[in-house]
């Protein structure tokens, strides 16, 4: 068997459908970063030591594959793709059942209950095909007008007294 130096290149072994499917695939997979990024949280870790660090993101990797999780049952229980159906609803969707499910004097039967109703909560939020939708790559918010703390809080002080009796004495 002869292996061409580009093997994607191979019309008969890659047909151009799946190539155009791989990209898509991909493309989801952006989305689900930024799902992470901006939905959940992450896009500021909050710790300082790497160790703390690992384990921050850890807990938002498995918080993120549970609520997926809910995603495909729900999509599995309500006959819909689970492409179609929005994070960002289903994290609110969450967080809004979450104090009643685990309430302790909730019975088996009532529980159920709750979790069809957090399911059909999550279906309701169907995100319908757009065929020829285009994401731009832009960023959607805006600088923040202040400066970054780029130096110990008592240091970034005196930079800041003295750039601002600059501006008053030129």
């Amino acid at each position: 068997m002869y292996l061409t130096p580009f093997p994607l290149l191979d019309a008969e072994l890659h047909p151009t459908h799946e190539i155009a499917d791989l990209y898509f695939q991909r493309w989801d997979v952006e989305l689900f970063f930024l799902d992470i990024k901006n939905s959940m949280g992450m896009d500021v870790l909050r710790c300082k030591s790497p160790d703390m660090m690992r384990k921050e993101i850890l807990m938002h990797l498995i918080a993120y594959n549970c609520i997926r999780c809910l995603m495909l049952e729900t999509a599995v229980r309500k006959n819909i793709v689970v492409r179609r159906i929005s994070f960002k609803a289903s994290l609110q969707a969450l967080r809004q059942w979450e104090p009643h499910l685990n309430q302790a004097k909730v019975c088996a039967e009532e529980r159920q209950r709750l979790i069809g109703l957090l399911y059909d909560s999550i279906a309701g939020k169907y995100i319908p095909e757009q065929p020829g939708k285009s994401e731009p790559r832009a960023v959607k918010r805006r600088p923040k007008p202040y400066r970054l703390l780029t130096a110990p809080r008592h240091e970034m002080n005196e930079i800041i007294k003295k750039e601002k009796s600059r501006a008053k004495h030129p």
